[in-house]
């Protein structure tokens, strides 16, 4: 008898768990980073080295496929986490953007221009003009403090400046609450992995310096890092420099968790080459978005957006993200990245 009322009272803390847990809501959004693949406009900027773009390569029709590229761009950004949460990107980080214009070009279409974005964009001495930049939900997201930081590269050989995209520092406050992004887009792999290793060490130290200057500050920054590295979850830009973790037990104070980590781990990658997938688009985060009082916005769940439209149907490239241009220039595909994101989470 004893036994009976013991296992009758189990059954009852574990049904008011239950009903408690389904009583508890919460607020979602969705915080995501997206590779744009080379969107630049369709005139010639003569300080820039914009001529070599796809879309100014193009002979003909350029405005056709510059509004079909944007058209494209629109309806990935509001379909990422659009069925989890019902709404767009309250926050998007972009890279290989030339310049503010595209970005507004991007918010005022049909698809997006009901979430009424505002933009966070600083021109970046890059040699090609590209940039990145952020978009964000005027009435989620208020920014307080925005701020753009030279990457410094010497050429060994010649000694001279070699000009990259800057990282984008956005403080502002989601909802009341105040967290940091900061947008990359580390230089490329050009000359090959080892050869253009040092050029990432350098942006991984820059990525480091500002995240210690944010933490100077405020120990319990919540501090999220996206953008699209040129490296994968365990190179040592990552592991060596910014001291990433997979696990989130390993995450100290003002450590990093990697949650793109395991999906690397797991197969999953952002772009692929020569058959070869990596995850180079990779969102990180601070320890203080770790924690479980949810009275604050806290980290729930990351994710590589790869809705079947944005995958390459047939030929050489099947299975390969459907990228805007070819050989043959533009395929009315989107771009050789996947978006990644995170879901935040707090209780109502």
């Amino acid at each position: 008898m004893n036994k009976l009322k013991y296992i009758l009272w189990i059954i009852c803390l574990i049904n008011t768990a239950i009903i408690c847990a389904q009583e508890r809501e919460f607020s979602i959004h969705t915080i995501a980073f997206y590779n744009l693949e080379n969107l630049f406009d369709t005139e010639d900027d003569p300080t820039i080295f914009d001529e070599s773009s796809p879309i100014m390569e193009l002979a003909e029709n350029r405005s056709e496929v510059y509004a079909m590229k944007i058209k494209n761009m629109s309806r990935v950004i509001s379909d990422i986490g659009f069925e989890k949460t019902g709404n767009a990107p309250a926050i998007l980080g972009v890279s290989e953007i030339e310049n503010r214009a595209v970005l507004e070009d991007i918010i005022n279409d049909t698809l997006l221009i009901k979430y009424d974005y505002a933009i966070v964009h600083f021109d970046s001495p890059d040699r090609r003009g590209i940039d990145v930049g952020l978009i964000y939900q005027k009435n989620l997201f208020t920014p307080i403090s925005t701020s753009n930081h030279t990457l410094y590269l010497k050429d060994e050989l010649k000694g001279t400046p070699i000009y990259t995209r800057d990282q984008l520092v956005v403080s502002g406050l989601l909802q009341g609450d105040l967290i940091h992004i900061i947008v990359n887009h580390w230089p490329s792999r050009r000359g090959g992995e080892t050869k253009s290793n040092p050029k990432r060490m350098a942006a991984a130290t820059l990525n480091k310096h500002i995240i210690d200057s944010l933490q100077s500050i405020d120990p319990y920054a919540k501090i999220i890092i996206m953008g699209d590295f040129n490296d994968d979850p365990t190179n040592s830009s990552f592991k060596t420099v910014l001291k990433t973790q997979k696990k989130k037990s390993k995450v100290g104070l003002k450590g990093i968790y990697n949650p793109m980590e395991q999906l690397y781990s797991d197969g999953f990658g952002t772009t692929a080459y020569r058959d070869k997938w990596s995850l180079f688009d990779q969102i990180l985060i601070s320890k203080p978005l770790l924690e479980t009082d949810f009275s604050v916005y806290r980290y729930y769940k990351a994710g590589i957006f790869n809705a079947q439209y944005l995958i390459t149907k047939t030929g050489t490239y099947k299975g390969y993200p459907f990228r805007s241009f070819g050989y043959e220039g533009f395929t009315n595909g989107y771009s050789d990245h996947f978006p990644v994101y995170i879901y935040v989470i707090r209780e109502k």
